[in-house]
């Protein structure tokens, strides 16, 4: 079922064609390097089995992208390199989803890759072709390890209309984040949702935003992937004053079906997702609700995120039924005087779940913390550390403790 990628070539074309000449084109051109530092330590508790996962990496990404070509119809080109380096690892210990993990176990002392991305401008109209770095409700690049997911296809995006944004995407091959392959797209299937992994031909969306007025926007969005599942989303997002701070909502609801020749089995599942949080003086405090309908779990794309407030560091609380309520909070130091220092918890609780791989009522739930740093002055100034933690208890998979520091700095090169 796989497709021969061609966008990379293409972009590769279109880029010996710029002229280097062309003002826009490099007076516009931005360039950064980022560097970070990630240690992960995963520990389950219980001897049976792998009892951990822990490894340290380095990661550098750079990132390159043009400004256009004058003219009605402008071009241009971006590039993302990234490098990934082991600092500690092992056979016992692999598998954090910050290196690669060959048939022995062991992480290479090093891995890379390469992308360039093609790409067009016509009046509010953007067009890209090859390596793509995504944020959308159907589709999103993982970026919780030192080098993020990536996709090959094409996007493009169109502001023609005052307040309305049109979005397509035609995606058919991707990199997850600890590999340098590229492969084609499949679902996730933990705990066996789905009758099995097929691999797909692509993944096209489209979708459209609406921004009402600076306080409320609404958005739609419909991805496909071939002949495995459909989803349609919706969403919400609004706020309003309140006394002396502010009242936020954030609503998204999933419709997904199987398609096709359905090679994953039946898919049938309807999600709601609602987050209510008010904020006044550095504090935000939220609740939001997450239920699960239908006979199966919610789809997504394997390696990605998914795109819902109740998905949280060790699970994604998406089993069939599941219902999960959660509350948050998170302070902003600034308001007691010490800019760049943050903090934020998150505690899930969940029930109803039917996983196929336990019988009875399935139950759990995680507790999410973030604390961080940004150095304001000095030789150090913008380096961020962040410590994670998160704790999972389940009556159904194997329990998490789990801490993460991160320590990332990035410099504008141009």
């Amino acid at each position: 079922m796989h497709k021969n990628n061609k966008t990379l070539p293409a972009a590769i074309l279109l880029s010996a064609a710029l002229p280097a000449h062309a003002g826009g084109f490099l007076e516009d051109s931005q360039a950064s390097l980022k560097a970070q530092n990630f240690y992960l330590n995963r520990d389950f508790r219980e001897d049976a089995g792998i009892s951990k996962r822990e490894e340290w990496a380095q990661g550098f990404i750079f990132d390159f992208r043009s400004g256009y070509t004058p003219g009605t119809l402008g071009f241009g080109i971006d590039a993302l390199g990234m490098l990934g380096l082991k600092l500690d690892s092992g056979p016992g210990r692999s598998g954090t989803g910050l290196l690669p993990v060959g048939d022995d176990g062991r992480a290479p002392d090093q891995y890379s890759k390469f992308g360039l991305t093609a790409k067009a401008r016509l009046s509010k109209t953007e067009l890209k072709i090859g390596t793509q770095l995504l944020k959308y409700p159907t589709i999103a690049s993982s970026t919780g390890r030192i080098l993020p997911q990536t996709f090959q296809g094409g996007v493009m995006t169109s502001k023609e209309l005052d307040s309305l944004t049109f979005t397509y995407a035609q995606i058919d091959r991707t990199t997850k984040r600890d590999y340098s392959h590229t492969e084609a797209m499949s679902l996730v299937n933990k705990n066996r949702r789905f009758s099995g992994t097929p691999e797909a031909d692509d993944f096209r969306m489209g979708g459209v935003d609406y921004l009402v007025n600076p306080n409320l926007s609404l958005s739609y969005q419909y991805g496909e992937l071939d002949e495995i599942y459909g989803q349609h989303y919706f969403g919400l997002l609004g706020s309003t004053s309140l006394g002396p701070g502010k009242l936020a909502l954030d609503a998204r609801y999933f419709i997904s079906d199987d398609k096709g020749e359905a090679l994953a089995g039946p898919v049938d599942n309807r999600t709601l997702n609602v987050l209510l949080s008010y904020s006044q003086a550095g504090h935000t405090l939220g609740v939001a609700y997450q239920g699960l309908s239908g006979s199966t779990a919610m789809p997504y794309l394997i390696g990605t995120d998914a795109y819902l407030t109740n998905y949280m560091m060790a699970a994604d609380f998406m089993e069939t039924g599941e219902r999960t309520w959660q509350l948050r909070y998170a302070y902003d130091f600034v308001a007691l005087g010490i800019p760049g220092l943050t903090f934020s918890t998150r505690y899930n609780h969940a029930d109803h779940a039917n996983p196929a791989t336990f019988a009875g009522e399935g139950r759990e739930w995680e507790r999410d913390t973030d604390l961080g740093y940004t150095i304001q002055s000095g030789p150090l100034k913008n380096v961020n550390v962040l410590w994670r933690n998160a704790a999972l208890r389940s009556n159904y998979q194997r329990d998490i403790d789990e801490n993460r520091l991160i320590v990332s700095y990035t410099l504008p090169l141009f």
